[in-house]
């Protein structure tokens, strides 16, 4: 084997910083150690928590939204190391960033199932390693490398075959915005007596959460901009509020809400007494209102989700083989596009998910 076959295209995240931090590298081929899988890269979605990570937004000194183009966010990435900027305290810069991932197992290490060897699969990027009585957790490509490149080395416990007719661009759209949304449907026990609000509902996160609350029978009430609410109006929402129009009070009993920032106080508001808010994100900014007397005088439950519960991604699995579900893919670009394509990214005109191929 020649040098260059032993070598991979990559993206490289080098630190903390804008989209210089970006670069295309050729590096090693990763080798899967006994009891992990090497995965053939065929797609892998963008999120926005790759851009978070990059910027040192999970910094506690980070008080803005995610807007990469705002000045406040221009402040956060000044340091080049931020201690506490990932997942899990620092991220282990330089780093191969890429969080979706669906691909062909490829080689397999000794430990390792060989039944897995040319099997497509997707990648559960939350790892629980101390097991599902423990909530310490572990990330792909936030903790170690991820599918922004040509091939990618997982525990092989996290390697999920699917059988489906889905595309490879499909299932790339799938693991961390359809794991992270179960996961809070999960913790928030949606059921079919439910109304149900989804902040966000556009985006990767508010678009899966939209269907799954459906998939479970709850009547789901969605925000979204006005150019996005016949879309968002397919994936099955009921009824569709435009982004920045008040919304009524006492009404919901789940809030689904990854937006968070100035809105925040209203989301809560709407919540019928007993009600239960749930949260993985903040994309509209950390910090928040909070009228505690409207939290306690109403008896609701705040809902904080990270670690995904042992169901969660085995149900995705189900949805998707049962054909219950489907995906929402905005817009495709080549690997090396990255920068083109997360630019577009945060602009927010799409409705799903944009997925990067090798």
């Amino acid at each position: 084997m020649s040098a260059d076959e032993r070598h991979m295209t990559a993206v490289v995240t080098t630190g903390n910083g804008g989209f210089d931090k970006l670069e295309i590298r050729r590096v090693p081929i990763p080798e899967p150690t006994d009891d992990a899988v090497r995965i053939r890269v065929l797609a892998a979605g963008i999120n926005n928590t790759e851009i978070n990570t990059r910027l040192g937004w999970y910094s506690a000194g980070v008080s803005e939204s995610t807007d990469e183009t705002s000045s406040a966010a221009a402040a956060a990435v000044a340091d080049e190391h931020r201690p506490d900027g990932g997942w899990n305290a620092a991220t282990p810069w330089p780093l191969i960033q890429g969080t979706d991932c669906c691909g062909i197992v490829d080689a397999v290490g000794a430990a390792a199932d060989p039944a897995l060897l040319g099997r497509r699969v997707i990648v559960r990027c939350c790892i629980r390693s101390n097991g599902y009585d423990d909530l310490d957790h572990i990330w792909m490509a936030s903790d170690f490398d991820g599918a922004f490149a040509d091939y990618v080395v997982v525990p092989a416990t996290e390697a999920f075959p699917v059988d489906c007719d889905w595309s490879d661009v499909e299932l790339g759209s799938i693991p961390c915005a359809y794991g992270t949304s179960e996961n809070m449907i999960h913790h928030a026990n949606v059921t079919d007596v439910d109304h149900v609000l989804v902040t966000g509902a556009s985006g990767g996160v508010g678009s899966a959460s939209v269907q799954l609350a459906k998939r479970r029978g709850a009547t789901v009430t969605a925000v979204a901009s006005r150019s996005k609410a016949d879309a968002v109006a397919a994936l099955g929402a009921d009824h569709v509020i435009e982004r920045g129009a008040p919304l009524p009070a006492d009404t919901f009993d789940v809030a689904i809400d990854n937006v968070a920032g100035p809105a925040f106080p209203d989301v809560v508001a709407s919540l019928r007494r007993g009600g239960r808010y749930v949260s993985s994100g903040a994309i509209g900014g950390p910090m928040v209102d909070l009228d505690m007397r409207t939290m306690y005088l109403r008896d609701l439950r705040l809902i904080g989700t990270t670690a995904w519960d042992e169901p969660v991604f085995p149900n995705l699995i189900g949805y998707i083989e049962s054909g219950e579900i489907r995906p929402v893919v905005a817009k495709s670009f080549p690997l090396t596009e990255i920068v083109a394509a997360q630019q577009e990214f945060l602009e927010k005109r799409h409705v799903g998910k944009f997925v990067l191929i090798p």
